[in-house]
C-alpha cells in the first residue's frame, strides 16, 4: 500500500482580496491545507494553530509584515515567505533579518511563486536527510566508542574491579580501559578535552598508545613513550588530555601509578578515611617535554581506589566536598560495581553537563 502523502499547512496573510485568492488558489493547487487572514491581528491567531508555511504581506491595515514576521519567529519554524510591492534592497535584507525565508515582490508569476515554495521545501527534505545520516553516524559512533570499554568484568583474586562511562553527547572525551597482566592488572582513566565527536576520536587515540606501551615492564619508561607519541596529535588538535594510569601487583597490594593533572583519584580506606593522590604534573599535551613522576599506594585489606572524572565536580562546590562525597559512597556500597552506579546517578542531575567516569578497585577484607 503506497503511503498517503503528508499534509502541508499553509496560511495566506494579506489584504488584498484578489492577490490573497489567488495565493490560496495556488496553494491549494500545490497539495496545501490553506488557511487566510486579512489582518496582522487574525494572522498571528491563526499562525499559532500551526502551519508548514505563510505567505506573508509587508503592508496589513493593523501592522507590519516585518514585526509580524518577528513575533511569528517566537513561537513557528513555519516557512515564511514575504510577499510585497516595496522592493529597495534595505527592506529585502530587513525583511530576511526577522526571519523570513524568501521575498518576493508583487506583482509575481504564480510559476515564479511556486518555483520559490518547492525550493524552501527541497532544502526542508535535503536538511531532513542530512539529520537523519548524522544521527545514524552518531549512533554508529556511539556504539563503537561503547566496544572499545572493557566488555568482561576482570577477574583478579582478591579484588573487584567495576567501572562506568556516562558521555554527555552521544559520544563523550571520557574513557576507560583495563587489563590483566601475570602479576595484577593494568587501568587508565582519561578525560580528553572538549565534547562530542572529535574528542571521542583524541581518546580513541589516547587508548590504544596506552595499550601499545603495556609490555613495557617500567611504568615510568611506558607513560613518558606514551606520553611522547600523543603529544604530537595533541598538539594538531591544540588540545590535551587528563590522564590516569595505575599498574596493580596484585600480591602486595600496591599500584604504581602516574597522574597527568586527572587529580580525582582517591585512596578510601576500609575505615572510609580518604586521601586524594597527588598529581605527577599537567594534562598531556598542554606543554611541550614534560615529566610525570609516578607514585605508589598502597591497598590493604578493604581498601578502595576511586578514579572518578571531573564531569561529577559540577555539583559540588569544593574538590573537598567532593571527595568527601564519593569517599562516603565507596566506603558504604557493597560492592564496586553498586558504588559505580551510585556515583553514575548522582551525575544525573541538569547541574552536569560533561561527560562522567568512575572507576573502582576494591581490595577484598582480610
Amino acid at each position: 500500500m503506497t503511503a498517503a502523502p503528508e499534509l502541508r499547512r499553509a496560511l495566506v496573510v494579506e489584504d488584498d482580496v484578489d492577490i490573497r485568492g489567488l495565493l490560496v488558489q495556488i496553494l491549494t493547487r500545490e497539495g496545501f491545507e490553506v488557511a487566510e487572514a486579512a489582518t496582522a491581528k487574525e494572522g498571528l491567531e491563526k499562525a499559532r494553530a500551526g502551519a508548514d508555511l505563510i505567505t506573508l504581506d509587508l503592508n496589513l491595515p493593523d501592522g507590519d509584515g516585518v514585526e509580524i514576521c518577528r513575533e511569528v519567529r517566537t513561537f513557528s519554524d513555519a516557512y515564511i515567505l514575504m510577499i510585497t510591492a516595496r522592493t529597495d534592497e534595505i527592506e529585502r535584507l530587513t525583511g530576511l533579518e526577522t526571519g523570513a525565508d524568501d521575498y518576493i515582490s508583487k506583482p509575481f508569476s504564480p510559476r515564479e511563486l511556486v518555483a520559490r515554495i518547492n525550493s524552501l521545501f527541497r532544502r526542508q527534505s535535503r536538511q531532513a536527510a542530512a539529520d537523519v545520516a548524522n544521527a545514524d553516524e552518531r549512533q554508529r559512533a556511539a556504539e563503537v566508542q561503547q566496544n572499545l570499554l572493557p566488555r568482561e568484568k576482570l577477574a583478579v583474586r582478591d579484588y573487584e574491579l567495576a567501572g562506568r562511562f556516562r558521555p554527555s553527547r552521544s559520544v563523550g572525551g571520557d574513557f576507560y580501559d583495563w587489563y590483566g597482566t601475570s602479576d595484577g592488572l593494568h587501568l587508565t582513566v582519561a578525560d580528553a578535552m572538549g565534547k562530542g565527536m572529535g574528542a571521542a576520536l583524541i581518546a580513541a587515540t589516547v587508548r590504544a598508545i596506552m595499550r601499545s606501551v603495556s609490555s613495557q615492564p617500567s611504568l615510568d619508561t611506558a607513560f613518558a613513550t606514551a606520553a611522547r607519541a600523543t603529544e604530537a596529535d595533541l598538539e594538531q588538535t591544540s588540545s590535551f588530555v587528563t590522564l590516569f594510569h595505575g599498574r596493580l601487583e596484585a600480591s602486595s597490594g600496591t599500584v604504581g601509578y602516574v597522574d597527568a593533572g586527572h587529580g580525582l583519584a582517591l585512596h578510601v580506606a576500609a575505615d572510609g578515611s580518604v586521601s586524594r593522590l597527588p598529581s605527577s604534573g599537567p594534562p598531556v599535551g598542554a606543554w611541550p617535554d614534560q615529566a610525570w613522576p609516578s607514585g605508589v599506594v598502597a591497598l590493604g585489606p578493604g581498601d578502595s581506589l576511586a578514579i572518578v572524572s571531573d564531569g561529577l565536580l559540577d555539583i559540588y562546590e569544593t574538590v573537598d566536598q567532593f571527595t568527601v562525597a564519593v569517599a562516603e559512597v565507596v566506603a558504604s556500597a557493597a560492592s564496586a560495581e553498586d558504588a559505580c552506579a551510585v556515583l553514575l546517578g548522582m551525575a544525573d542531575v541538569p547541574e552536569v553537563a560533561d561527560d562522567v567516569t568512575v572507576v573502582i578497585l576494591r581490595r577484598s577484607p582480610a
